[in-house]
């Protein structure tokens, strides 16, 4: 019944490679798929300007996609002066998920950029920003830690995210490009490694869903996220 041919509770391939670039504290090229998202993470030693003086650190992300990330050429947006709403959107939400595996008063004041460039996209973008933009924030806290930098980890929880959607009358996992864009209902499910959620997102595209149909959504967003927790937990080991 799906385009690819998997199965409703069946995810892409999902592969993440370390330590993809030379000068960045923390990276990875994450792989979902045809959606392929490099991240990269950067320490700075000192917090924005609303933190200073309170023992608090920030964790924040840009996104951006490369003009033929997509079937067709898109403008750059430094060309255009200005980034997108869709942009804007996509990175604090990027943000928004990554702060909640963070104990911001272990990771003192200094701010990490998480950096999300998709150089492929076959839908789920924002999603493999969060689960790949995750390990690279690893990754840099790992280099703090090994160099005494900060005493204790901060990294409370893994955070990871997926799609899940209602296609062809049916709730699916992870949607593809083919499915996103003709979905009844969409929608973006950001877990912790723990099964906590630290957000949801979702709208009717085509027609209303129930209640049962998110809750079934919701089932098939953890088992996502379980499985994505694995393969962040294999690109670390």
């Amino acid at each position: 019944m799906r385009p690819s041919g998997r199965s409703l509770n069946q995810m892409r391939d999902v592969v993440i490679e370390t330590g993809v670039t030379k000068h960045a504290e923390g990276s990875c090229l994450i792989r979902m798929g045809d959606t392929h998202v490099l991240c990269t993470a950067s320490i700075e030693e000192k917090p924005p300007s609303f933190l200073r003086n309170t023992g608090l650190g920030w964790v924040t992300a840009e996104y951006g996609m490369l003009p033929r990330a997509t079937n067709t050429r898109n403008r750059r947006e430094a060309a255009a002066g200005k980034q997108s709403g869709r942009t804007q959107e996509i990175q604090r939400l990027i943000g928004r998920a990554l702060r909640a595996g963070v104990d911001r008063s272990a990771l003192g004041e200094r701010q990490i950029t998480v950096d999300c460039d998709v150089l492929q996209a076959d839908g789920g973008t924002r999603c493999a920003s969060i689960t790949g933009g995750w390990v690279a924030l690893r990754l840099a806290v790992n280099k703090l830690l090994k160099t005494g930098t900060i005493v204790s980890d901060p990294i409370i929880d893994h955070v990871a995210a997926v799609s899940c959607g209602i296609y062809g009358g049916q709730p699916v996992l992870d949607l593809d490009y083919a499915e996103d864009s003709t979905a009844g209902t969409d929608g973006n499910f950001i877990l912790t490694g723990s099964r906590r959620l630290i957000e949801v997102q979702m709208s009717a595209e085509g027609a209303t869903f129930s209640r049962g149909e998110m809750i079934e959504l919701l089932d098939l967003a953890e088992a996502g996220s379980e499985a994505l927790v694995a393969a962040q937990k294999a690109a670390l080991a």
